[in-house]
């Protein structure tokens, strides 16, 4: 319960609880404080806290080489390229997607649906717009906002070929195989309509079993041995996606005067996701009664997950993940300083408004 993300806690209950709300613009990162927008560092400042972390990391990198353009340059890549956006978008949707079947007032209906927090909207604007279909709203008791494709030509002609080149890898799987399948009940012009319900009533009664593994991992027979076999199914993209979906990284104290980095990534099923996150990752899967996770503070694991993540994720979570590095880059070790970041992310409420110039 001490482990507290810097912007979010993913594990406990998807809520995001940053306390001070970054506003991007051209040139500068600002954070609202107290009501006050005060500027925090400016995108050449960003530029040397990356490259902090590769001179720490001992990663070589070309002589005078652009920090900001090669930031700008890696997350423009899933913009410029749709394949890459495609395995991105995957495995977002493993962590945060839905594919929604519901009966209301005698009529089928079918969604592709995901949710994000306000403070994460700018993620939906940038699907849909990647896309170039569905529509977003916002739920203002909740302050969730939703992505959802309902038309069903539009879930034929773009969704659906996406998901089947790029399989789901948990199993969310099972859902998808669902979905289309009542597509092809409510498309299927030979049923009467009394057909169609029994059909569909009977299949959404259809759960996956806690065992069920995605179809994905039967190319190294359901079973992750090493990081040669994990990336044989997951790739890069995916994992990114999935993280800014899924993953967590925060702060946690080890002992009463000890503060340290932490990182994790927690599922109910999907055992194989994780193991092979782990792999790649280079840290452990642990199994507790109700859930499986992927954690670790090591301190060279968290120099492995900064080089990793470095300059690779499109939403609120890139932000989040650079003050981490940052403050482990600055301060790791330095426990006034890192419970004094702690503290004022408690202790400030929530804001949301975020400009972006995206």
């Amino acid at each position: 319960k001490d482990k507290l993300s810097y912007y979010s806690n993913i594990i406990i209950n998807k809520l995001y609880l940053m306390r001070e709300i970054p506003l991007i613009g051209s040139k500068y990162l600002f954070y609202t404080f107290n009501g006050v927008v005060k500027m925090l560092l400016t995108w050449g400042q960003l530029a040397r806290v990356n490259l902090l972390t590769l001179q720490r990391l001992n990663v070589e990198h070309p002589n005078n080489i652009n920090l900001t353009n090669s930031i700008n340059t890696k997350v423009q890549g899933l913009r410029n390229n749709k394949e890459l956006f495609y395995k991105w978008l995957v495995g977002f949707t493993d962590g945060d997607g839905t594919f929604s079947i519901a009966h209301q007032n005698g009529k089928w209906s079918l969604a592709f649906k995901i949710s994000q927090h306000e403070y994460n909207a700018r993620i939906l604007y940038f699907i849909k717009s990647q896309l170039g279909i569905g529509n977003i709203n916002k739920e203002d008791k909740t302050k969730m906002v939703n992505y959802r494709i309902r038309d069903r030509k539009k879930l034929l002609e773009i969704i659906f070929p996406i998901f089947d080149k790029n399989p789901l890898l948990t199993s969310k799987y099972f859902d998808y195989l669902k979905f289309k399948e009542a597509f092809n009940i409510l498309e299927d012009s030979n049923l009467t309509k009394t057909q169609k319900d029994e059909l569909m009533y009977n299949l959404v009664k259809k759960v996956p079993s806690e065992s069920y593994i995605s179809p994905a991992w039967e190319i190294i027979h359901n079973q992750v041995n090493n990081i040669n076999d994990a990336n044989k199914v997951m790739s890069k993209s995916w994992l990114i996606g999935f993280t800014e979906a899924e993953g967590s990284f925060y702060l946690v104290n080890k002992s009463a005067n000890r503060m340290v980095h932490g990182f994790e990534i927690t599922q109910k099923l999907d055992l194989i996701v994780l193991s092979a996150i782990a792999c790649i990752l280079g840290i452990k899967t642990t199994s507790k009664k109700t859930y499986h996770t992927v954690v670790t503070t090591n301190s060279r694991s968290i120099e492995n997950i900064i080089k990793y993540y470095n300059s690779t994720m499109k939403g609120m979570k890139s932000f989040e993940f650079r003050v981490w590095a940052r403050s482990y880059v600055k301060h790791k070790g330095d426990f006034t300083k890192l419970n004094e970041i702690r503290n004022k992310i408690r202790s400030r409420k929530l804001g949301t408004t975020i400009f972006t110039n995206s």
